[in-house]
Formats: structure tokens, C-alpha cells, sequence
């Protein structure tokens, strides 16, 4: 199974997911009233490597990182 970290202010723990592309992960994660906001916004990495569509196949042995938007000074 993959597993998904949520970055920064999101405050998840990770989680396991059974899934084959991050269109799926899209869906599971959407049904969440507390990640659904954060899903728009966040930039998303793949073994720490940042992607641009949804239709990254995903492997079991794979990290996903859910990074959200952060300002400092």
C-alpha cells in the first residue's frame, strides 16, 4: 500500500491507501469535510518529487505528500 502524508498545518496523521493513480486518492480523499479544502490548494509529491496531473500511477512501495500552501517572512 502507498502511503500519504498530510504536510504543515493539514494535522493528519499519515495514512495507508490501496490505490492505482492520485485521481483515485483524489476521490477517497474527498469525502474527508477536513482535506477536501486543503485538496484544491495543495501542491501533491511523489517520493518527494513534485507532479502536475492526477494521472500519476501510483505503486504499493510509493510516498505521497500532500503539501499545502505556506507563507512566511
Amino acid at each position: 500500500m502507498a502511503i500519504v502524508e498530510f504536510l504543515g498545518p493539514i494535522g493528519k496523521k499519515p495514512m495507508e491507501v490501496d490505490i492505482k493513480s492520485l485521481s483515485e486518492l483524489k476521490g477517497i480523499l474527498s469525502h474527508d469535510n477536513e482535506l477536501s479544502s486543503w485538496l484544491e490548494n495543495s501542491a501533491i509529491a511523489i517520493n518527494d518529487e513534485l507532479v502536475n496531473t492526477l494521472e500519476v500511477q501510483i505503486k504499493s512501495s510509493d510516498k505521497i505528500s500532500l503539501l499545502p500552501p505556506v507563507c512566511g517572512g
